[in-house]
């Protein structure tokens, strides 16, 4: 199996609904981001695979060493070795890539977020940097559209913690800023045993209108001349955000299911996007 055949079955296997919006990229830059979201898969299944913290953190670790041996020409695994071809066509910086390690890093060392700014903080880690990752690789002729990415990230991995509330609780991670728990009266205990209440709707209410206020704007900071090359990130804020819609009709019950859409709307989402440009 080459590298770019093992990151393009690590993703397939993830099941990710990035996964749609690559299939309309040209081959080149499909195999960058492949490889790009088959390294992020490889550092987060380190931190939520691994039952002992202290292996979790070695692994980690070589994964920091892994990430500047690919800078070096000499990266060993195949993610590394399918994703070195495209960093000096793309601008790939090393920080940025260091940075999602330390997004997965966070998850050890805390699973409680004071208030928003944070959660924004690992928000950024995990999903802002990866933003300004990809839309490099997708194309940027204005510097306006990397502060674009990154706030689109952030939408993202908001809807991602409005999704998962249910089952990061299980694992005993909560995202939601304790503070904005206290505001509307929901308990730590409430989370962690699953009681829906009109208070959780509140909370849950409050949330997705700043997820949604995020991608709104995001929107406004991608320059026109842009914007056919970023369609990717595109079609994944329609199927979000279609999905963010989901979730409120269906009453915010994310404390006990995990909801998501068809593969069939996300492609015919993302489509629709691609075909609007």
């Amino acid at each position: 199996m080459s590298p770019d055949e093992y990151c393009q079955q690590k993703t397939v296997q993830s099941g990710s609904s990035f996964y749609y919006s690559f299939l309309f990229l040209p081959p080149e830059r499909r195999r960058a981001i492949t490889a790009l979201y088959a390294f992020c898969r490889e550092v987060d299944d380190t931190v939520d695979d691994c039952t002992d913290e202290s292996i979790a953190r070695i692994k980690l670790a070589w994964w920091r060493a892994e990430v500047s041996n690919m800078y070096n020409g000499v990266g060993t695994h195949p993610v590394m070795q399918a994703l070195q071809p495209h960093l000096a066509a793309y601008r790939l910086e090393e920080k940025h890539m260091q940075a999602i390690i330390d997004g997965m890093e966070m998850d050890l060392n805390q699973t409680r977020y004071l208030d928003f700014p944070a959660m924004k903080s690992y928000c950024w880690h995990v999903a802002s940097v990866v933003g300004i990752l990809s839309a490099s690789i997708f194309g940027v002729t204005d510097v306006r559209t990397l502060e674009y990415a990154e706030k689109l990230g952030l939408a993202f991995q908001l809807t991602n913690i409005i999704r998962d509330v249910g089952e990061d609780a299980r694992k005993g991670r909560i995202y939601l800023p304790v503070n904005e728990l206290q505001q509307f009266g929901v308990t730590a205990a409430d989370l962690l045993n699953a009681r829906h209440s009109d208070k959780f709707e509140s909370l849950m209410r409050f949330q997705v209108a700043r997820a949604s206020q995020a991608y709104d704007d995001a929107f406004a900071l991608l320059p026109a001349q842009d914007r056919r090359a970023q369609r990717p990130g595109l079609m994944m804020a329609a199927i979000y955000r279609a999905l963010l819609g989901e979730i409120e009709r269906d009453n915010y019950h994310v404390l006990t299911q995990r909801i998501s859409l068809t593969p069939v709307r996300k492609l015919w989402l993302a489509w629709k996007t691609y075909i609007r440009g």
